[in-house]
């Protein structure tokens, strides 16, 4: 099985915008999953007490022509889980100790990591990466944690000389989408695909006829559904940390991709720039 065919993340991710009926048939998936590659399609819709029709129907938003074909997805991700990728996300609990709290704080990030690259797919990275490779410039927008990565990927892509700014409050990020023109490449971060914020910079940039690539959750928003490229990250939802530990480090993976994949592409001039921002800055620490 393909890292990223793990049809049961999917499930779980796209939760939030199935309609009631799908739901119905997702949560039964989720919370019985050995049992459903045994089950027939009337068996499976009879146990989540919806239909036939409605489970195809199901299968079909997840991507899969039928029935057959979802099941035998079921049972290869099923095949594909060791002991250490069943572990469940864990939220921090009142009075946990500091051993606690670094194994679940790893764990968590790992299985992030984990997770995204089940969703991710590998043609729109390689098509971001083009797209990159030959913008003008480069301009991302996010606001909160999501910023944070913004400014990550400012600083990575500024270093092998590539014009990038990021842009992390909503007044800058509308007159920063007002200057975009055709050969920019804009790159949207947010969690929940839904920031309005983010939402008004994408139709402005859309306008300017720049290129859009969202870094989003693997679900149905309206930045996956209005973007030209979207790169899908998977994270956990969980009480205290809001997800925001977790999508902060799965954003930071694929911008680290991005990134490797730009510099990897044009690498003799990436790895004059490097040297040149690595001297200046080891020079500057001997003053």
């Amino acid at each position: 099985m393909s890292l990223n065919d793990n049809v049961l993340i999917k499930i779980r991710e796209m939760r939030e915008s199935f309609t009631p009926v799908e739901r119905l048939v997702g949560d039964y998936i989720l919370e019985n999953t050995e049992e459903i590659p045994h089950l027939s399609i009337k068996e499976l819709a009879q146990s989540s007490k919806t239909s036939d029709a409605s489970v195809l129907r199901f299968c079909k938003t997840m991507g899969y022509s039928g029935y057959r074909n979802f099941i035998v997805s079921i049972s290869a991700s099923l095949g594909s889980r060791d002991e250490d990728s069943k572990a469940q996300y864990t939220d921090i609990q009142p009075g946990d100790d500091l051993s606690t709290i670094i194994s679940n704080i790893s764990l968590n990030n790992c299985k992030s990591i984990e997770d995204t690259l089940s969703v991710i797919d590998r043609k729109e990275i390689t098509r971001a990466v083009e797209l990159l490779c030959h913008s003008k410039r480069i301009v991302f927008f996010g606001i909160g944690a999501s910023g944070l990565v913004c400014m990550d990927g400012e600083q990575k892509f500024s270093r092998i000389n590539k014009m990038c700014h990021a842009y992390t409050d909503g007044h800058s990020q509308l007159t920063a989408a007002t200057l975009l023109e055709k050969d920019d490449v804009a790159i949207f971060i947010s969690n929940s695909g839904a920031t309005s914020d983010i939402i008004d910079a994408l139709e402005i940039a859309q306008k300017n006829r720049a290129k859009c690539i969202a870094i989003t959750k693997y679900n149905k928003s309206e930045l996956a559904e209005r973007a030209d490229i979207v790169l899908s990250i998977s994270t956990p939802e969980i009480t205290i940390r809001s997800g925001a530990m977790g999508s902060r480090i799965a954003m930071l993976t694929i911008i680290d991709i991005l990134f490797a994949g730009v510099a990897s592409a044009e690498y003799e001039e990436v790895k004059t720039y490097l040297t040149k921002t690595h001297n200046i800055l080891k020079k500057k620490l001997r003053n």
